[in-house]
């Protein structure tokens, strides 16, 4: 399965992310708050992800990773 990994420590919850995902698999965890006081990205259906990789590239903090099986 593919598997995209977030780095909550660094997200600063800017919604990129979310906005670009295609499978609309992205959204900001409100009932989270990151060390920095931020709502991170969280995955919701990680099952669906097509390992396309559109949030790692739109993320401007380098937060995210996606591992293609």
């Amino acid at each position: 399965m593919n598997k995209v990994i977030i780095r909550e420590d660094v997200c600063k919850g800017c919604g990129l992310c979310v906005s670009v995902c295609p499978k609309k698999i992205l959204e900001l965890q409100q009932e989270v708050l990151n060390a920095k006081g931020y709502h991170p990205a969280g995955v919701t259906e990680p099952e669906k992800c097509i390992a396309c990789a559109m949030c790692a590239t739109m993320c401007p903090d380098v937060a995210i990773k996606v591992e293609k099986e």
